[in-house]
């Protein structure tokens, strides 16, 4: 249980495999899987062996280079076919975090009329940069962030934004991590995070491992912790911001951060620029995933807990709207309101 998972990164590629830690295990196992078949990848995005944002991306980035490596042929047009055939297949498996797409975007902006070995090798480059640049976006997150904490201080989190939503450090979380390597010391209440519980099987355990004084809560509890005066500060990731700075989250987290705003405390989204699209304008344009109701009604009880015939509501995320955020952390810097504004200037529109 209180082996570091930090010294295992999330996301690699290693002998031609996708190797991720099978986060559907967590905590009680750690179990390493190594893929190469395309539909081993899909389903690993879909049922969320590997999760979050940037994690999913990086993993998108293997999986297409991997599809394109079997990719039989000499002719440029035929691969190019065969390419966006596996594209459209890795893009599916999930709706809503942007970073899937904009890795696959990205992988395939580097292929050109070149003979088709020299394109693999590109695309491999291409999959390992991204990969390289998670790992620095996340530090660089983690030290931004920390700017803007105190030692000592009470931090709420919801869901999993740490070192098990990106290959190392995390997005919300990576201000503790970064924080711990320097000696300082937080105290981190979780939220359970319904319906897949990533705070308490992920968040929780990251940062038990890493020594982390955490406290898991129940969703419905994070009032009366702020109200305890425990809270200093709630950071989040995101798994999509859109160009007004609405920020979509694991469900749950728009709850998070109107209690925040009552009680004074502010409330930070923390989140590569990878997951800004200024593609959308506001959180009501994003695609909310939703997700099968068996993960409220049956999936941590021996048996099913809701009477037969009640209906099930089960979106994967929400979103905050841009009002209730104090700022947003990416690592090009903080961003603060007016977003609309801000976003545009760091995305270099």
């Amino acid at each position: 249980m209180n082996e570091n998972i930090l010294k295992i990164d999330t996301v690699d590629l290693q002998d031609d495999k996708l190797v991720i830690i099978d986060q559907t295990k967590l905590p009680n196992e750690t179990v390493i899987l190594k893929l190469t078949d395309q539909r081993d990848i899909w389903h690993a995005i879909k049922t969320l062996q590997i999760r979050g944002a940037p994690a999913i991306g990086v993993a998108a980035a293997i999986g297409i280079y991997l599809a394109a490596k079997e990719i039989d042929t000499d002719d440029f047009n035929v691969f190019k076919t065969e390419f966006a055939k596996a594209k459209k297949y890795l893009a599916s498996s999930r709706p809503t975090a942007v970073n899937l797409f904009w890795a696959l975007d990205r992988m395939e902006s580097v292929i050109c009329e070149k003979p088709i070995a020299v394109i693999k090798e590109l695309l491999r480059l291409e999959a390992i940069k991204i990969r390289e640049e998670d790992i620095a976006a996340s530090y660089k997150i983690g030290e931004y962030g920390l700017s803007l904490l105190h030692d000592g201080d009470g931090i709420l989190t919801h869901c999993n934004a740490g070192q098990l939503a990106t290959v190392r450090y995390g997005t919300a979380l990576a201000p503790i991590h970064v924080g711990r390597e320097r000696g300082m010391n937080f105290k981190v209440y979780t939220d359970e995070t319904r319906p897949l519980l990533q705070g308490i099987r992920l968040s929780a355990y990251e940062l038990v491992a890493d020594g982390v004084d955490t406290t898991v809560i129940c969703d419905n509890m994070a009032s009366q912790v702020m109200k305890n005066g425990w809270i200093q500060a709630v950071i989040t990731g995101a798994d999509r911001i859109a160009s007004n700075g609405d920020a979509c989250n694991k469900i749950g987290t728009s709850g998070v951060a109107i209690l925040a705003k009552y009680y004074k405390i502010p409330f930070y989204i923390a989140a590569p620029t990878s997951t800004i699209d200024m593609k959308v304008s506001r959180g009501e344009d994003i695609t909310i995933e939703q997700r099968d109701p068996d993960e409220i009604t049956k999936l941590w009880y021996e048996k099913c807990m809701a009477p037969e015939g009640a209906k099930v509501y089960n979106p994967a995320f929400d979103f905050v709207d841009n009002e209730l955020i104090t700022a947003i952390i990416t690592e090009k810097g903080i961003i603060y309101p007016p977003f609309e504004k801000n976003l545009k200037e760091i995305m270099g529109e």
